[in-house]
């Protein structure tokens, strides 16, 4: 007879295992938990014998997996909500950062804040993704741009983990721009980075994964290329911000890295999808930085799915490009503007955000030996998160197989 510390009864689940229809749909199902971990999940009427510390019933309520947010920027100083306001009042980016603004207002911001401050600024950021049923977060560094300033933001995200429940991946992104100091040399930065940013991050156990903006206004293949080999030298996983704003080669340098993931992928070309789908590496879709940014080029998500490579959806919650703490609104965002099927949008947030993450083999799905990352919903059936633009249909979240409640 089985012991378990959880069993949940009277649900609908959407297992979003892969390669099952209907969202891998278990009418009148049961889980059960143990030390954190799903040990038995199925139809009620197959349930092995057993007995549980505690019995829920969860009334005919729809269960999923708990949601991922696989890439976001939630550690930053300041906000640029003026600078927003002026450009809808015709002021133009180029002008604002002529004046000191853009994404170097934010490295000042971030530069001058202590840590205490980033991390008040951020947890209500963290806390608001986690009350619309979010798990788990990737939180990147980036707009530091020193030794210093990145390790801050990296200790900060780290931190906001371990006293949120909410569980935390941290990537270094100092690669995101070249800093005032390094004006004009690109290469220059990036030996910074290699030489002093990258190692101490590694030694003080405070990056997951390695990041780079591979953009014409950013850093080119090249430059990438030497960031990730000392990275892989490093055993770190690398993942990528391509493609957003032209076809750089980004998707295929992604690639050729193994990258978890590559995100943003407005102007990848046929070349890239497939190297994508070659090398297994995840697409990252950003509905909220296509939106704010008037894009009028949309991911080539048609070719994705015939591809096969893995789709998943994320906030990009920033604060220029992507103003965004929502995860629901982000599958909203993506069902309108790239047209993937409510469907779709789900596994963007679980099972394919896990993959993206290098998670995959712990959570994103329900089933037996998985992490108890679930999330019950007040909702007719599952289609609807990605359908309400708004609403707030969590009804209970377990993490690792624990009620969480995040503090308002």
């Amino acid at each position: 007879m089985s012991e378990w510390d959880l069993l949940l009864t009277d649900a609908r689940i959407a297992t979003m295992r892969q390669g099952e229809p209907d969202y891998g749909t278990i009418d009148d199902g049961a889980i059960a938990i143990r030390d954190g971990v799903i040990d038995w999940i199925g139809a009620a009427a197959e349930l092995p014998a057993g007995k549980a510390t505690e019995t829920r019933s969860l009334s005919g309520r729809w269960v999923t997996p708990a949601l991922i947010d696989c890439h976001t920027h939630l550690v930053f100083g300041g906000q640029r909500a003026e600078e927003y306001e002026r450009r809808l009042g015709g002021v133009s980016y180029e002008e604002i950062a002529a004046e000191g603004g853009g994404i170097l207002s934010t490295v000042t911001a971030t530069r001058a804040a202590s840590e205490d401050q980033l991390y008040a600024d951020a947890l209500p950021r963290l806390q608001a993704l986690a009350r619309e049923g979010v798990a788990t977060v990737e939180i990147k560094s980036g707009y530091g741009l020193d030794l210093d300033a990145e390790l801050k933001m990296l200790r900060v995200a780290r931190r906001l983990g371990e006293s949120s429940g909410v569980s935390v991946r941290t990537t270094l992104l100092a690669a995101h721009t070249v800093p005032p100091e390094f004006a004009g040399e690109a290469d220059a930065y990036i030996d910074y980075i290699i030489d002093k940013i990258l190692p101490a991050a590694v030694e003080h156990d405070l990056a997951d994964a390695v990041d780079a903006y591979c953009e014409s206004i950013a850093f080119d293949t090249k430059q990438v290329e030497r960031l990730f080999e000392r990275a892989k030298g490093l055993s770190l996983r690398v993942k990528l911000h391509a493609d957003q704003l032209s076809d750089g080669g980004g998707a295929k340098l992604a690639a050729h890295f193994g990258a978890l993931s590559a995100d943003h992928l407005e102007y990848t070309s046929h070349a890239g999808v497939r190297a994508l789908a070659d090398a297994g590496t995840a697409a990252v879709l950003l509905p909220g930085a296509y939106l704010t940014l008037n894009e009028n080029q949309p991911p080539p998500v048609q070719e994705l799915r015939d591809s096969g490579v893995p789709v998943a959806i994320a906030t990009d919650c920033n604060p220029g490009t992507s103003p965004l703490c929502s995860i629901h609104f982000a599958m909203g965002l993506a069902s309108r503007l790239f047209r993937l099927t409510p469907e779709e949008c789900l596994a963007g947030v679980t099972r394919e955000a896990a993959r993206a993450l290098g998670l995959g083999h712990d959570r994103g799905t329900l089933e037996a030996g998985k992490r108890a990352d679930i999330a019950a919903w007040d909702l007719g059936h599952p289609r609807e998160l990605a359908y309400w633009l708004g609403s707030h249909p969590l009804s209970d979240l377990l993490i690792a197989g624990r009620s969480f409640s995040p503090t308002p």
